[in-house]
């Protein structure tokens, strides 16, 4: 008796398949067994693609707002009547707009998003550089403009005296 019961639990179960998102159960018992887990893992794959349209940054998997509740249950109903993964994130994009997507598509409306932030950087880097040039040149100029030639050769003379002084330690204590 308890055999029978145990296989009959076996088969039961073996038929279905189910999407647990969120704590909640999605069963998928309409077709074969591996059609019925093909459909879980795309209903699965596709909670977690797309983001909730009230939270930040939450998937449809991890939202608990009512809003991503009922695009769960839409992202259900779809999946259970046969509809392909592309076609149900159009119908997502075209009801809730691209904010629904976390990976939004190229387009005229994108392009800046995408490529924004390296043209940003890359002018931040000519800015930076134009800056530094420009302060060396002056700084330079700067110094030229302040000597004269003979206060120039004064300060040379200096250093290289300062450099023939500044020797080893014997050297200094057999100059003493």
């Amino acid at each position: 008796m308890l055999r029978s019961i145990i296989l009959s639990a076996i088969v039961f179960f073996s038929f279905q398949a189910q999407a647990i998102v969120n704590g909640h159960e999605y069963p998928f018992e309409e077709g074969s067994q591996v059609e019925n887990a093909t459909r879980a893992q795309l209903f699965r794959t596709l909670a977690e693609e797309l983001r909730c349209p009230k939270c930040q940054n939450q998937n449809l998997a991890d939202s608990n707002a009512m809003i991503a509740s009922d695009l769960r249950r839409e992202l259900y109903n779809q999946v259970q009547a046969g509809k392909q993964g592309d076609d149900i994130v159009e119908f997502m994009v075209n009801r809730y707009g691209e904010f629904v997507l976390y990976k939004p598509k190229m387009n005229a409306r994108t392009i800046a998003l995408w490529y924004g932030p390296i043209f940003l950087l890359s002018i931040a880097i000519c800015v930076f550089a134009f800056v530094l040039f420009k302060r060396r040149k002056k700084n330079a100029q700067v110094v030229n403009d302040d000597l004269d030639t003979s206060e120039s050769l004064r300060i040379e003379e200096l250093l290289k005296g300062s450099d023939e002084a500044v020797g080893s330690p014997q050297q200094e204590s057999e100059e003493k």
